[in-house]
């Protein structure tokens, strides 16, 4: 099941440069997140995935970024269309030398 995309890109981003912006102003990260996610209508913890994703994707924190994700799903979808018909060959394969097989017992 796909999640919605309740936030715009543009409000995501914003919310995680306010989160960057106003780190300072808190006690800690996850008081931070509160207090703006409170602001534009998120829960918490949905902020602090967008917040982790973009320090992920900036280098900043250890992590496979958007591109490689992207890069791996594409790769992944690529391997599973090839699965396929090397399995109806290999099918395909086995049938007929069953009936060459079988053709050569009878004669």
């Amino acid at each position: 099941m796909k999640k919605s995309n309740k936030f715009s890109p543009e409000v995501r981003e914003r919310a995680v440069r306010l989160v960057q912006e106003h780190r300072g102003e808190y006690p800690s990260l996850w008081a931070a997140i509160e207090s703006i996610s409170a602001k534009i209508g998120c829960v918490p913890q949905t902020l602090h995935e967008w917040v982790k994703k973009r320090e992920v994707d900036s280098g900043a924190r250890k992590g496979v970024t958007s591109d490689e994700r992207e890069r791996i799903k594409a790769l992944e979808r690529e391997n599973k269309e090839l699965r396929r018909p090397n399995e109806i060959l290999k099918l395909a394969s086995a049938f007929f030398a069953q009936a060459e097989l079988d053709r050569k017992l009878k004669s």
